[in-house]
């Protein structure tokens, strides 16, 4: 099923969010064809365990585990000063890390919006800190982990926070920051060997709890290990380019096999995404420098 990815020998490759789910199928298999993991975890035990289930199927991967809560900004600034200290170059990096529809509205240590902070303005400071390293290895790709949720409600630039919260409308919107992020990042790599694209798992869970709801829904709905195929294709792939979005192939964009769609109307509205970065600097003070260092 996955016989397009190729050999990843020499590539390294940080995931966020990879103890379980999405990431960690992602992980495992970026493992699997040789490149050298960077397991990101805000738990140390689920980190642990999740280096332990990959070095169990892949007893020769290279698995390290770091430790990233993604709803501090001051860690991730710690963090990404060790990587660039402890790695050349990154390859890789897929932001795939997030909060998925908290019930209560609650805040990052930073005064966040918990959905808002920690997809978006977390993995904005993360690549922006990290771009030096993926300036310096040739082919070097960011993936951002989206959802078909970001086609449900506009950014609200007049309440960014969502002071005036609903789960649903609060996630949609910060999955829509993803895509709009991916496509400006891109448009800001022109000229540079790096790139930017994204990707989304279409309905992806391993069991609703429910054994008849299972099977209802089962025309719709995917596993996490399928889930993760969009992310991985749009890793790993040659033929796949800047600004480029997969998703699951069927009619609904739902499950299936990976393949390229059109972002919504809104992802792809340039004013949009310019407004989204200028606010993300200020909100998080990282600044992107596209130079190597």
């Amino acid at each position: 099923m996955t016989t397009w990815i190729p050999d990843l020998t020499g590539k390294t490759a940080l995931i966020t969010g990879a103890n379980s789910g999405i990431g960690l199928h992602t992980a495992r298999h970026l493992a699997a064809h040789g490149a050298h993991v960077l397991l990101g975890s805000r738990n140390a035990e689920r980190g642990q365990r999740a280096v332990a289930r990959i070095l169990g199927e892949s007893p020769s991967a290279k698995v390290d585990l770091v430790l990233l809560d993604l709803a501090d900004l001051g860690g991730v600034r710690e963090r990404a000063a060790e990587l660039l200290a402890a790695h050349e170059g990154i390859d890789l990096l897929v932001n795939n890390a997030g909060e998925k529809f908290v019930s209560k509205r609650r805040l990052t240590k930073d005064g966040f919006e918990a959905q808002f902070g920690t997809n978006h303005l977390g993995h904005f400071a993360l690549t922006g800190l990290l771009l030096p390293a993926l300036l310096r290895r040739p082919g070097a790709r960011v993936v951002s982990v989206t959802s078909i949720a970001h086609r449900l409600f506009g950014f609200d630039f007049a309440d960014p926070q969502q002071t005036d919260y609903n789960s649903s409308r609060a996630y949609s919107r910060s999955k829509l920051a993803n895509l709009l992020f991916a496509l400006e990042l891109d448009r800001r790599l022109a000229g540079h060997e790096a790139i930017s694209v994204a990707a989304h798992p279409g309905f992806a869970m391993d069991t609703t709890g429910n054994a008849v709801l299972d099977v209802l829904t089962k025309p719709l709905i995917q596993d996490m290990a399928a889930g993760a195929l969009p992310s991985l294709y749009a890793a790993t792939v040659p033929s796949v380019r800047g600004g480029q979005l997969y998703g699951p192939g069927n009619l609904v964009r739902s499950k299936g096999s990976p393949r390229l769609e059109r972002p919504s109307a809104r992802a792809r509205d340039l004013d949009s995404a310019r407004r989204l970065w200028t606010l993300s600097e200020e909100l998080t003070g990282v600044g992107y420098r596209f130079t190597a260092a």
